[in-house]
Order: structure tokens, then sequence, then C-alpha cells
């Protein structure tokens, strides 16, 4: 089993509502509870990001700014897709997925 790092884009602001926050996060915890130990880390959303390059620095994070992300245990990249078409930030957002490789320093 290997590591794998969602990495939410999402440009769709966070419902300002108490009631719908509250729904919003209810589609996450499910959606957590659904794929259940396969959560190493459910993650957090993240805010305004700056990008650092050789050439500065750069602020909102590029064409497509993470908003988020997630980190969960699978056999294959296949099965951590998998896990992620069900995800809640769908179909508004996108997700990459990616192997995390395990470096040891």
């Amino acid at each position: 089993m290997t590591n794998f790092l969602f990495a939410y884009h999402d440009g769709t602001p966070p419902p300002e509502a108490p009631e719908d926050m509250q729904a919003e996060m209810e589609r996450w915890k499910s959606w957590f509870d659904d794929i259940g130990p396969s959560v190493v880390d459910p993650g957090n959303p993240v805010g305004m990001s700056k990008t650092v390059s050789g050439d500065g620095v750069a602020d909102g994070g590029g064409a497509n700014p993470v908003s988020g992300y997630t980190v969960v245990w699978a056999d294959s990249i296949d099965a951590a897709v998998a896990m992620a078409k069900s995800c809640p930030i769908l179909p508004s957002g996108t997700i990459e997925v990616a192997e995390i490789h395990e470096v040891d320093m």
C-alpha cells in the first residue's frame, strides 16, 4: 500500500450561510466515512497561495490554484483514482491524484 495525495482545485467560494456550510461539511464527512480507513490525513482547505519561482513571487497560485488536500492509502494509483471519483468537490472542481514517494533523509 502506498500513500497518495489528492490536490483539490476549485475556484468555487465556500458557502456563506451556516446551514449551507454544515451541509457541505456533512457531504465531506460522508465521503470520508465511505472511503474509511484509506484516509491517512483528511487534510484541509487552503487559503490564497503565492507561487515562488527563480524569477520571484507571484500572487494567486497560478492558473489553477490548489484549494485543499487529502492523503489516502491505496494499492495503486488506479485504486486512489477510484476513491477520488466520488469526492464531493466534483463536478465543480478537479482532483490531482499523485503517489507520494517516501524519501529517507
